[in-house]
């Protein structure tokens, strides 16, 4: 999650695509590109940096790094010269970036990152034209916060718009569905009821048998459950504890992070959030706490009961670690970016002894900030660098890694 002083700068002197180092999909993981794939720059009128007529980076292999915990080796896939948060990959093996509007400019506010190693503007340029101070009206990114792929076949583009964390603006906030067999917008669900003032939507889980998403609101602090089906959308647990920031003291290379200059301490509110494979139940946890939380899915989308028998509902499952990502492997194990050590650690939240472990730990891991799990296992995370400042000395960067059981 991201704070307001550390606003990231416009590094990169294209404004309509970012051009990032990265490995040929083909080349590292036995095939990953896929007839979904490899047109993507002509058939959905995505272009590559060749196609714009600048020229793209020649792919490499990627750098396979030896790393502390359980995985054992980390690939980074990706780097960038702008700030991205989250990531999502397809079940067809697409990777999906966006880069929120914490500066004046982005390259692009979501895009694809293709096989060439550039990124390119999805689901088109025209979603991804707007600027500060533009007219909106309701179909165009303003500051994409989070992408998620479903087991459906979608990707699901959550835009808190709020630039700068000055917002929501008015007619911004939305959920973005994107058909991904042919790259069109299906669907789009305002939010503005459910994003008021100084409210920051973050982070979004699509339960799509039932036809339901969640996502969290980081600037207030509540979960806003969304009906796919009619568009209605509640925030609920606003008054709960469980989606409030806590005490925490959090540390990073030694340094005090969230102190600002007239000595109060940054709060972030409900961040990650994850729904279990089941979707039975959804987890979810404050940036700046340590505490995981979970409540029952059928509570959630009970829109009969009261907020105070509601609250009742949540449960609290373990101590964790200062998190900004959360998600359910494979394995059905909880995955979590713990910031302060520069790791990915994970769970058995249905064990007796719930116990956080060591997946991969690596200097490289600066602010490891979102999770997407691909179908084989491969665990996908960005790095932030939000510690840093809006000028930090390394790239942004997206990194890959297959647990071991």
């Amino acid at each position: 999650m991201k704070i307001t002083t550390f606003i990231t700068a416009f590094v990169c002197a294209t404004v309509g695509f970012n051009t990032i180092s990265a490995p040929s999909f083909a080349q590292k993981s036995g095939g990953e590109k896929t007839a979904e794939q490899k047109p993507a720059g002509r058939q959905a009128g995505l272009e590559s940096a060749a196609q714009k007529g600048g020229k793209a980076p020649a792919p490499k292999a990627a750098a396979t790094i030896p790393a502390e915990g359980l995985s054992g080796e980390l690939t980074e896939i990706a780097k960038s010269n702008n700030q991205w948060t989250g990531v999502a990959v397809s079940k067809k093996n697409r990777v999906f970036v966006c880069f929120p509007r914490w500066a004046n400019t982005v390259p692009v506010s979501a895009g694809e990152l293709l096989p060439d190693g550039s990124i390119s503007a999805f689901p088109d340029k025209k979603w991804n034209e707007w600027i500060q101070g533009a007219k909106v009206t309701g179909s165009e990114f303003i500051c994409v916060q989070s992408v998620y792929s479903d087991s459906s076949g979608n990707l699901w583009i959550l835009d808190p718009a709020a630039p700068r964390f000055q917002g929501p603006i008015t007619d911004g906030p939305k959920l973005v569905k994107v058909n991904l067999n042919n790259n069109r917008v299906e669907k789009v669900y305002p939010l503005d009821t459910a994003a008021p003032k100084d409210s920051y939507l973050n982070d979004v889980r699509v339960d799509a048998a039932r036809q339901i998403a969640y996502m969290t609101d980081s600037g207030l602090g509540a979960i806003v459950v969304l009906d796919l089906r009619t568009g209605n959308a509640r925030r609920v647990l606003e008054n709960s504890p469980s989606v409030k920031a806590e005490a925490t003291k959090i540390l990073i290379d030694g340094k005090r992070w969230g102190v600002q200059q007239d000595g109060s301490v940054r709060k972030v509110h409900a961040d990650g959030i994850a729904l279990d494979k089941s979707g039975d139940y959804l987890y979810y946890q404050a940036l700046t706490g340590r505490t995981l939380y979970r409540v029952a899915t059928k509570d959630l989308r009970n829109d009969k009961l009261k907020s105070k028998e509601l609250n009742t509902k949540v449960e609290q499952v373990a101590k964790t670690c200062v998190a900004d990502g959360i998600e359910f492997g494979a394995d059905g194990l909880l995955y979590i970016t713990s910031i302060e050590d520069s790791a990915i650690k994970r769970m058995n939240v249905n064990a007796k002894e719930k116990t956080l472990e060591t997946v991969i730990k690596d200097a490289q891991l600066v602010w490891p900030d979102s999770l997407s799990i691909r179908g084989d296992g491969y665990i996908y995370v960005t790095c932030s660098q939000i510690n840093l400042g809006p000028k930090p000395a390394t790239p942004y960067k997206i990194f890959r890694f297959k647990p071991k059981p």
